[in-house]
């Protein structure tokens, strides 16, 4: 798969060739390869057939968290979110042991301190991570999901846009069965301060303990806004909102 360079910007197949729009640009790459019927019959393509039967798993799985992340995931999120996640999503399958080739998920990967610790401080905005954004300690109680920023100066301890005047803070915490596939989740009241001086203490206690079994999630959405006649307008490009998964238990 290469870039295609030049002035003449086309999409659609030509002399084999497939030239088509992304992300990244206008792409171009060869028509043709191996039938969908053969790779999975033909017994030389075991392997292969294996890492599709993952990748399954693994974007079901990725699909699940933001899901499961709901009306905040809206606020503060890149377009490669899902290429990201599914990448993150691979690699923590790899920590599940006992399942056989084919079969290795996120379920029994997540299990592990190691595929937690993987999952935990997660950026679902790469604009916009949150060690970038928040320069102050925080605390998070597992029992409660409740967060806690203490002693904190809003203009001292945030990366701001030029333009904001006001930033609000959100918590989430989401109980979530990745074998089953269900979830339930609770989010906090938005806890809205002015960008200035002072010393404050931002409390975010979701209103429920969610129930179910699974593992539990804890996010930490930031927005900024601004203020104009006395109404506040969210920063359309969202470049600077941060949403962090801060722990995982």
């Amino acid at each position: 798969m290469g870039k295609l360079a030049g002035i003449i910007k086309i999409e659609g197949t030509l002399d084999g060739l497939t030239f088509y729009k992304s992300q990244d640009g206008y792409m171009v790459r060869t028509k043709g390869g191996v039938s969908k019927k053969r790779i999975m019959t033909d017994p030389a393509f075991a392997r292969t057939r294996e890492n599709l039967s993952e990748f399954a798993l693994n974007a079901k799985s990725g699909k699940l968290i933001r899901d499961a992340t709901g009306v905040i995931l809206n606020r503060a999120k890149d377009p490669k979110l899902s290429s990201r996640m599914l990448q993150l999503m691979n690699t923590i399958k790899n920590f599940d042991a006992v399942s056989a080739r084919g079969k290795r998920n996120v379920a029994a990967g997540i299990a592990s301190e190691e595929g937690k610790q993987l999952l935990k401080g997660f950026d679902f905005n790469i604009k916009a991570p949150l060690a970038s954004v928040l320069q102050a300690s925080f605390t998070v109680a597992t029992d409660t999901g409740t967060i806690a920023i203490t002693d904190f100066i809003p203009l001292e301890q945030l990366s701001t846009p030029n333009s904001a005047t006001h930033v609000s803070f959100r918590s989430a915490f989401i109980n979530l069965d990745f074998a089953t596939g269900l979830f339930d989740k609770s989010y906090s009241p938005i806890s809205n301060v002015l960008l200035d001086q002072n010393l404050i203490t931002v409390t975010l206690t979701p209103e429920q303990v969610p129930a179910g079994s699974g593992i539990q999630l804890y996010l930490l959405l930031i927005e900024f806004y601004q203020d104009v006649n006395g109404i506040q307008y969210p920063l359309r490009s969202g470049n600077y909102n941060a949403l962090n998964l801060v722990e995982i238990f």
